[in-house]
């Protein structure tokens, strides 16, 4: 850079820009951040300044505007400190619940087919236990037991926790878990 390179000025014009900043912001913190903005803005666009023009003026435009620009967009943003708006706008993925659901059908052909014809009555159909002991010629005991062992050995093969559970994020797949009948599985 010679002397004569615009850049060279910019230094001088430092704490003019800083009072100007504070000025507007009202804030130390903001004022230098803005600061910071106007001559990062001031070094990429070197090439529009105009030799000769005054710099100072230039400088303090270009504050000034980054100022005006940065208040349209806080009227634009919404604050959000406890993150209650953006919980409400988060969404899963619609592909989750497929995924989970060809894990579902995976793990469920590996039961025994008494634990998946049990889950399938009880769970899948919504008959009672006695009525699902009454098709199948056992006792209830013995349907209960199926279906808690099934419902356990479904729970190990796909790693879920006590706590956790299959969400259904899309239609379709919510249609298949909602269906009747052992095609839903």
């Amino acid at each position: 850079m010679s002397d004569s390179d615009p850049r060279n000025e910019l230094v001088d014009h430092l704490p003019a820009l800083r009072a100007f900043a504070l000025s507007l912001t009202r804030n130390g913190a903001v004022a230098d951040d803005m600061v910071q903005d106007t001559v990062v803005k001031a070094w990429t666009n070197i090439d529009k300044f105009q030799q000769g023009t005054n710099m100072r003026a230039w400088l303090f435009t270009i504050l000034r505007n980054t100022y005006y620009s940065s208040r349209r967009k806080v009227k634009r943003e919404v604050a959000d400190v406890d993150g209650i708006h953006t919980g409400k706008m988060a969404e899963k993925p619609a592909h989750d619940g497929r995924l989970q659901m060809t894990d579902f059908r995976k793990a469920f052909a590996q039961l025994p087919d008494e634990q998946r014809e049990t889950l399938v009555l009880v769970g899948a159909s919504g008959f009672s236990y006695e009525e699902a002991a009454e098709m199948c010629g056992v006792a209830v005991g013995t349907i209960k037991s199926r279906a808690n062992r099934g419902r356990k050995r479904l729970a190990e093969l796909m790693h879920l926790e006590d706590e956790d559970s299959m969400i259904m994020t899309d239609s379709a797949t919510v249609a298949v878990v909602a269906a009747n009948g052992s095609s839903a599985f």
